[in-house]
């Protein structure tokens, strides 16, 4: 079988790896060099720990067991299962964590909730104050920036592999066949369109309306922290995000603690990651609304910087990046992703959100087993 996969974000990648591991020819067409989009810039988490009970959370344990399956094969990935910590600072931060820890399905998660000094013994970095942490222990990490390098690397070596970078796909023709902007058509037996968060031109053309909306974030890295930041972690602003965390002790969070005011108006929880280099990826805000500003605002970025030095109780290095992304998520925040049959032999698969990087080698995989790969 002859796949051709139109994207090479972290989605399109992973339909590309899924393919060529059974035994299908690949190619792999994108419209830039290389993917610029969301599956670049995000934390690079393999986020467990927030994810909706049910089919979210299945998708999101059973990409973590990919991810890490793939990980010891390509190493340049950085697969680590560095769990996270989300440190909370009183009775009601407190309560959230406890509730957590009482869902059915928190042994799966890795849930544990954790002295601040316990807390400290795994991740030392955390020298500001906290009273105690919810430890998820199947949470873990990649290399957003490198990872779709690292296993393109490992796809070419197959010798199943093209990668066409530099074509923007503009027509589908017939039934498994696709014309790019050179004018050259890429004949196949089935055509996975992975286009992110682009959802005019052709996939309006070819889709019409879809359930999916576009999310803008804010972000920012900073130089080498100078000591290993040896978790994830996340701030207790994360629990009003994550479906994870819906109890009657959020709603008393919700009502007796208010959001600081920028954190509310943005959006926004923390979360953070160490990268390689040592340097922090630090975030974010949400935006929904249509349209999006095309600059980045200065106000959640120093929010952020002060709830970090607050955990970390130190002041952050310098700022070496600052971006805005923008990422498609479904409208029914409920579905792990979009995947609709646009012609005969033609699927779009679309709108993970912010699980992109999470669940991609799932949602391949799904894809893959619906299709008789």
């Amino acid at each position: 079988m002859k796949v051709i996969v139109v994207g090479a974000g972290v989605v399109g990648t992973m339909h590309a790896w899924h393919a060529v591991e059974r035994g299908h020819e690949v190619v792999h067409i994108e419209r830039e060099a290389e993917a610029r989009g969301a599956s670049l810039r995000n934390f690079g988490q393999i986020w467990v720990s927030g994810r909706a009970g049910g089919e979210e959370l299945e998708t999101a344990l059973r990409a973590r067991e990919l991810w890490e399956g793939i990980g010891a094969r390509v190493p340049g990935l950085g697969f680590r299962a560095n769990g996270s910590l989300t440190p909370v600072r009183n009775d009601l931060e407190r309560a959230v964590a406890e509730a957590a820890l009482a869902r059915p399905d928190a042994a799966a998660r890795g849930y544990k909730l954790l002295t601040a000094e316990e807390a400290r013994s795994i991740n030392p970095a955390l020298r500001g104050d906290f009273e105690a942490a919810l430890w998820c222990e199947r949470d873990a990490a990649v290399e957003p920036r490198t990872a779709q390098l690292a296993l393109r690397e490992a796809l070419l070596a197959t010798g199943k592999y093209t990668f066409l970078p530099n074509r923007e796909v503009r027509d589908v023709v017939g039934d498994t066949a696709v014309r790019d902007d050179h004018g050259d058509v890429h004949s196949g037996d089935v055509v996975v369109l992975c286009t992110g968060a682009w959802l005019s031109g052709l996939v309006r053309e070819i889709a019409g309306p879809i359930p999916v909306r576009r999310v803008r974030l804010q972000m920012m890295q900073t130089e080498p922290l100078g000591e290993a930041l040896t978790t994830s972690v996340a701030d207790a602003d994360s629990f009003r995000y994550y479906p994870a965390y819906q109890s009657e002790a959020l709603d008393a969070l919700n009502a007796h603690q208010a959001q600081e005011p920028v954190a509310a108006a943005h959006k926004m929880q923390l979360l953070m990651v160490q990268r390689r280099d040592g340097g922090l990826t630090i975030g974010d805000t949400h935006e929904y609304e249509h349209p999006f500003a095309f600059d980045t605002l200065e106000d959640p970025y120093e929010h952020v910087t002060r709830v970090v030095e607050d955990f970390l109780g130190r002041p952050l290095p310098k700022i070496r990046r600052r971006w805005a992304g923008v990422y498609a998520q479904c409208t029914d925040t409920t579905r792990v992703v979009h995947r609709q049959q646009v012609r005969d032999g033609v699927w779009l698969v679309t709108g993970p959100g912010g699980r992109g990087m999470t669940c991609s080698p799932d949602i391949a995989e799904t894809t893959a087993n619906h299709l008789g790969w």
